[in-house]
């Protein structure tokens, strides 16, 4: 049975979109549930500034307060250098950081109000700085499908961006559809491209540390920080840089995208529970596709993800019943399938 990975981004990508704050001690209470259905990565919350997204101001305390069983590696976003100063002084409470950038520039500067170049340049910064403490690093493209300002992102543009930041350090890419746009046929020519053209030349990201073998939850103050991230260690491209696929579901095509991807060879996929999240700007980028939805799935089709599905249902409905409000989540209102015996 083959193994998929998956990273739980509802508290982080899920909670940041919601317009009214959730108390900490929900938030801490619905991440150490997650932790206990099975998943084996989690993205907790963003060192962004609390003027910028009031959801994650309490980014430390949360860190501090969850409480996570051991091999669950615990993560967060970091925008910029001050963020990552910000993490680092809760450094035993985190296992990796991700870091982002958009594939187009309009979307790029919209997020986090820099260009393409000026954020890399910063990350560059963030990722040395990262791996000498110890950390496991992702680097996530938002946009990589499509833009709503720009339209057509060149796959030659993905690439070189993600080639470069596996270059300064990241052991694992993600490709993200930001708001909607992709499609399955495309999901397939892009990954066969990222598996030929990452595998190429090593890079320093080769030979990533083990997720849950670090110690370390984190910080900062910066743009916008959507982020489009990833979880996992398998869908590598030949020279052990992980490539992770996250899509939302804005226009109902997620999972048939989440097929194509693991028909061009990627296990390894990023989703929040509820189908929580979004993407800050533009208006109308609903939120990720369903970690219960994706779980359902895989588990019909035969696929092995070491979590437990009624358990992960229990923390969507949980998370249902505090926001007040119907998600968006399939198998939330359908339940698992089950299946009835058949008659001899």
């Amino acid at each position: 049975m083959k193994a998929i990975s998956i990273r739980e981004v509802g508290p982080r990508d899920g909670f940041q979109n919601e317009p009214e704050t959730i108390p900490t001690e929900l938030k801490v209470e619905l991440i150490d549930a997650l932790a206990r259905t099975g998943l084996r990565r989690l993205e907790v919350t963003s060192f962004v500034r609390a003027d910028v997204i009031p959801q994650l101001a309490d980014a430390e305390q949360v860190l501090e307060r969850v409480s996570v069983p051991e091999g669950v590696a615990v993560s967060v976003l970091i925008p910029n250098e001050r963020g990552l100063e910000r993490a680092l002084r809760h450094r035993s409470r985190f296992h990796e950081i991700n870091v982002i950038v958009s594939a187009s520039e309009t979307h790029n500067r919209k997020n986090v109000n820099r260009s393409i170049a000026e954020s890399l340049a910063g990350l560059e910064v963030v990722l040395a700085r990262a791996r000498a403490e110890g950390l496991r690093c992702e680097a996530v493209l938002s946009t990589v499908f499509g833009c709503p300002y720009e339209g057509h992102v060149p796959p030659a543009r993905v690439l070189e961006i993600a080639a470069r930041l596996r270059d300064a350090g990241a052991q694992e890419i993600g490709f993200g559809d930001t708001t909607g746009m992709a499609n399955p046929r495309q999901v397939r020519e892009l990954f066969a491209l990222a598996r030929e053209r990452l595998g190429a030349g090593g890079g320093s990201a080769a030979g990533g540390v083990d997720v849950a073998g670090s110690e370390g939850v984190a910080g900062d103050d910066g743009g916008a920080g959507d982020d489009d991230g990833g979880a996992g260690h398998r869908g590598a491209s030949d020279d052990g840089v992980e490539l992770t696929a996250h899509f939302h579901n804005t226009r109902g095509v997620g999972l048939a995208n989440a097929l194509a991807a693991l028909q061009a060879g990627i296990t390894s996929f990023e989703s929040s529970f509820g189908e929580l999240g979004g993407c800050p700007v533009p208006a109308g980028a609903t939120g990720n596709i369903a970690t219960e939805d994706l779980v359902s799935m895989l588990h019909e089709m035969g696929y092995s993800t070491g979590i437990d599905l009624s358990a992960l249902i229990a923390c969507a409905r949980r998370a249902q019943a505090i926001l007040g409000r119907p998600l968006g989540s399939h198998t939330l209102v359908a339940g698992p399938v089950e299946w009835s015996p058949t008659s001899s």
